[in-house]
């Protein structure tokens, strides 16, 4: 596993005043960013490619992380690379309590820490990630800095454009920042054939939901966040997954309100369901510590039907603001949060969670193909 005399130190200073000590893995560089994480067993790579983690320190809960290495990236081509949401890592940094430093698995690319120094990113090993999950989840809004031995803050790598303006006195705040531009396409796209067409604003979208737009037989095409709409045709929309606050996303929210007033079916998955949910006059707050994880278990409405889901985000919808053309779909077992809404009379549905989530649950990926249903 990892072998800790041959690592220098880092440090873990937290935006609450603690601070853990433990050995650095991955890049050699300080950073910044939220704290959350992920409960899974399996499914890092993904985790770690996926758009909505920009800007955050993830934190496994598992004991060992990187058993496997990374799987192979085909071409940054999302129909064929299993193991990654996106072409490179999206997460500021990671902790771990333990590291493989190897990989011994027919499908890896690579070992973890190597892609880890490829791209830039740094980490901490040796910690006690239990306990650091008890604290992020009991505390509001935590923020965190990874400080390698003899390395100052303002070393700080800038991998993404949002951090440009950033001062090393701060702790990076991806809330802060309208992020659409450094997650989404640049360009549109066409995937996949079939009869029925599904245009998807992509606000970081997780390449499996697009794998399973396809393998249900629709063509898709990729569009970037600050598309005009009225230049698309497709027989119905879907609004992706992302990081950020969802009242920072330019003006999407006052294009989605047009496809509102029309009739083609709608789908909004996670910062898209709450893009869809300001769209239908709803409001959105920001959360006293977020859900995180593979196990959130939630409830369908009326039936109370239970489903398991994996989730990351940090604002939800106000229950008290729902629209009354807007019915509440899916509520959280745990704290009655809104997790889904549907409209009552058109074919316009949005859920909080992940329907797509490749390296969690599977309980809900029919709500893709009810969508898919309804164009």
């Amino acid at each position: 596993m990892i072998n800790n005399l041959k690592r220098k130190k880092a440090v873990l200073e937290l935006s609450n005043g603690m601070k853990f000590e433990g050995k650095l893995i991955g890049y050699d560089s300080a950073v910044s960013g939220e704290m959350v994480f992920n409960t899974g067993m399996l499914g890092y790579s993904e985790s770690m490619s996926d758009p909505s983690y920009i800007g955050q320190i993830l934190v496994f809960s598992f004991c060992l992380i990187g058993n496997y290495g990374v799987p192979k990236l085909t071409n940054d081509d999302f129909l064929t690379s299993f193991g990654h949401e996106s072409s490179s890592i999206k997460t500021q940094g990671i902790i771990v309590s333990e590291i493989f430093d190897e990989s011994y698995h027919y499908g890896s690319m690579i070992p973890l820490e190597q892609w880890m120094i490829e791209q830039k990113v740094p980490g901490i090993a040796g910690i006690d990630t239990r306990c650091l999950v008890q604290t992020i989840r009991n505390t509001r809004n935590l923020f965190g800095w990874i400080i390698p031995e003899g390395c100052k803050k303002e070393n700080t790598i800038k991998k993404f454009p949002f951090i440009e303006n950033f001062t090393k006195d701060e702790y990076i705040d991806p809330s802060k920042f309208n992020l659409m531009p450094t997650v989404s396409t640049k360009q549109r796209k066409i995937f996949g054939s079939g009869p029925k067409k599904v245009a998807v604003v992509d606000c970081g979208v997780k390449w499996n939901i697009l794998r399973m737009l396809v393998d249900r037989g629709c063509q898709i095409e990729l569009i970037p966040w600050d598309t005009d709409f009225s230049t698309v045709e497709a027989d119905g929309w879907l609004i992706s997954n992302g990081p950020g606050d969802p009242r920072n996303t330019g003006d999407l929210v006052e294009r989605v309100k047009v496809l509102l007033n029309g009739n083609k079916p709608v789908l909004g998955i996670c910062l898209g369901h709450q893009i869809i949910a300001l769209a239908s006059g709803a409001k959105i707050k920001k959360m006293p510590y977020g859900h995180r994880s593979h196990n959130q278990p939630v409830f369908i409405i009326p039936e109370q039907k239970a489903f398991m889901t994996s989730q990351n985000h940090s604002y939800t919808v106000d229950v008290s603001t729902i629209a009354k053309d807007w019915a509440l779909w899916f509520e959280n077992a745990n704290d009655k949060g809104v997790e889904g809404i549907k409209h009552k009379t058109k074919p316009f549905m949005s859920v909080q969670f992940h329907p797509e989530a490749s390296s969690g649950p599977n309980d809900t990926a029919w709500i893709l193909s009810e969508f898919i249903e309804k164009l």
